[in-house]
């Protein structure tokens, strides 16, 4: 079986990562401290010392507000890593599959983003997560990055769980309801990443990436605000106010619109996630 090194395991697509990628190869795990993506040499000791056929990033410094003052970390983590990475799987002769984020883009669109539209980050976070991506396809290294948003799951820190923390203390509740985007289930993203590789391996099990080498979406499809996301699973008793952005200021300014479209996921994968309503049922039900 080939070898697979999975970083950051211990995130929220990492560990469903960790239980979709098995069948597809020897799985290795890794994540901080034992690889330490603000130290190059932890990053260079940990591959070479994996040998991977495949590496599969899913660390990254997602504090999108910390990021705006925190920038050297943010972007050791988000840039200086990735860019470390994909050397050394180009060194190796490995494949690459990293995640990116909708924060690339400034929501000015009112259609879903396709993966040719320019990106324009808001902040630093955004652009760090920008920076990584281009560093990954100007090494030239066979790989596949997929843009991710309003990432949630049944572990972590995220919006699904603090919004059912604070409805079961009974507190009202108000939620933001001027920003649109698709929301996604961790595990969704997990099983779409498996099967997209899947779909390039060889007879021996070898990943070939450099015929679908590239950026992809890779979202639930249909869109709604995180008030209508919030109003989906939280019981009708208890009030839900929606909010503008203005109303909840934060450091990082948020993308207004950051829905995207995954016609090149299904077009060369014939992957198509479910709705985020599904996704969501699947996600409550599950234990």
């Amino acid at each position: 079986m080939k070898h697979i090194l999975l970083i950051g395991n211990d995130g929220q697509v990492g560990y469903e990562l960790e239980r979709s990628l098995a069948p597809l190869g020897r799985v290795t795990t890794v994540c901080y401290p034992a690889l330490d993506f603000a130290q190059p040499d932890s990053i260079v000791k940990g591959v070479r010392a994996a040998r991977p056929d495949l590496i599969v990033n899913a660390a990254a410094y997602t504090a999108v507000d910390k990021a705006e003052t925190d920038t050297a970390t943010c972007w050791k983590l988000n840039a200086a890593a990735p860019a470390i990475l994909a050397e050394e799987a180009k060194r190796l002769g490995a494949g690459l599959v990293h995640y990116s984020t909708d924060f690339v883009f400034d929501g000015q669109k009112k259609t879903p983003y396709t993966e040719e539209d320019i990106p324009h980050p808001l902040g630093v976070y955004g652009q760090t997560k920008l920076d990584g991506d281009l560093a990954i396809r100007e090494s030239g290294v066979p790989h596949l990055i997929f843009r991710l948003a309003w990432v949630y799951g049944r572990r972590g820190k995220n919006f699904l769980l603090t919004m059912q923390r604070l409805a079961g203390e009974g507190k009202p509740i108000r939620v933001v309801a001027d920003q649109i985007g698709c929301p996604t289930w961790c595990r969704t993203i997990a099983e779409a990443t498996a099967a997209a590789l899947a779909k390039t391996q060889t007879p021996d099990g070898t990943f070939n990436l450099r015929e679908v080498s590239g950026l992809y979406h890779c979202v639930c499809s249909g869109e709604t605000s995180w008030h209508g996301f919030a109003r989906t699973f939280i019981p009708p008793e208890i009030s839900v106010t929606p909010i503008t952005t203005t109303d909840y200021p934060t450091p990082a300014k948020r993308p207004p619109y950051s829905a995207l479209s995954c016609a090149k996921l299904e077009n060369t994968f014939a992957i198509t996630l479910p709705s985020w309503q599904t996704a969501l049922q699947n996600c409550l039900r599950d234990r």
